[in-house]
């Protein structure tokens, strides 16, 4: 089969298609033939070794993080999909590969695709709607009328999160450029904050949520936003000793990861607030509920650009650079 691999860490010029063994089917697996995938940042941090020591992957590998696709091949334990179902995912970690022809996923990772959408608009949701939900809902459990701030809007994540938001009830602030205000409105944001022309941390007071998209100074300020009690969840902060716990790390990264979020944690303690990072997980259930919501129409994708699978380095670079003004870029199999 093709798929786009990359030889060794952090050569951005690297990687390209090549042929590829078949992956192995094993007994609770669904062999998926992808009809599209889409880019995230986690891509880029783990061509470049980001996270090298916590999820040590053998080079060559393929890369990618989620899918839309059909079903090719079941393995003799599964019992949820059979060959012609259309489905999409977020493999596992310890199985990304998407950006291939083909690919092994476990059943209970998988769920059936949006009806409403066509493969590239239900490739560019797997990971930002699964992070979306493991925020707001499992760790933030968002309640009606609570004030909820979401930084870049109109990134992959944040595209999603202001629906989800929205939906559960809560008062959406976000930080966007002027060109993209209209369209975080459109998202379900009551707030928008000009981030070239406004401090966030100036404008807003109060909020019960902040999800950090960003990291650094952002990170900061945003717990200086928070109300008594106020939550941050951050996906580009430093790891914490929740998350080493949940990786199964040993216990000197856990050590290292405790010690990288010590003083945020710090701060967060003496404003009253806390702080945790969130690195998704796959889950097909959880994929199921978002399906609801994406036929029923409360949630729907922000596609910025679709690529052809021969031009995957260059869909990586495109995203890596800024290029996209809004939402998700996607890269087709044709």
């Amino acid at each position: 089969m093709k798929a786009f691999m990359i030889e060794r860490y952090r050569d951005k010029d690297g990687g390209g298609v090549t042929e590829a063994p078949h992956p192995r089917v094993g007994a609770d697996d669904v062999l998926v033939r992808v009809h599209a995938a889409s880019v995230n940042p986690l891509d880029f941090k783990i061509r470049d070794g980001g996270f090298k020591a916590i999820l040590p992957y053998r080079l060559p590998l393929i890369l990618g993080n989620d899918l839309a696709g059909v079903v090719a091949e079941v393995g003799s334990h599964v019992t949820r999909f059979a060959v012609g179902d259309e489905v999409y995912a977020r493999p596992d970690k310890d199985r990304i590969g998407t950006f291939a022809e083909l690919v092994a996923v476990h059943q209970d990772d998988l769920a059936p695709k949006p009806a409403t959408l066509t493969m590239a608009e239900a490739a560019s949701l797997p990971l930002v709607a699964l992070t979306s939900w493991q925020a707001l809902v499992e760790k933030a459990q968002v309640q009606p009328g609570q004030k909820v701030l979401i930084h870049a809007g109109s990134g992959g994540v944040g595209t999603i999160a202001l629906q989800l938001a929205g939906y559960l009830g809560a008062h959406v602030a976000t930080t966007a450029s002027a060109a993209n205000a209209g369209l975080v409105k459109e998202l379900g944001a009551d707030v928008v904050v000009d981030y070239r022309t406004q401090d966030f941390e100036e404008v807003l007071d109060g909020y019960d949520v902040v999800l950090d998209t960003l990291g650094g100074e952002t990170l900061e300020k945003s717990l200086r936003v928070l109300k008594p009690g106020g939550k941050v969840i951050s996906i580009a902060g430093p790891p914490d000793a929740d998350f080493a716990r949940e990786l199964g790390a040993n216990p000197v990264l856990r050590q290292a990861m405790n010690a990288l979020s010590w003083k945020t944690r710090r701060h967060a303690k003496r404003r009253g607030v806390t702080y945790s990072f969130l690195f998704m997980k796959a889950d097909g259930d959880q994929l199921r509920e978002l399906t609801r919501l994406i036929d029923a129409g409360e949630i729907r994708p922000v596609v910025d650009r679709v690529f052809p699978f021969d031009q995957t380095r260059e869909a990586m670079e495109y995203a890596e650079k800024g290029r996209a003004k809004a939402g998700k870029v996607v890269i087709t199999m044709g």
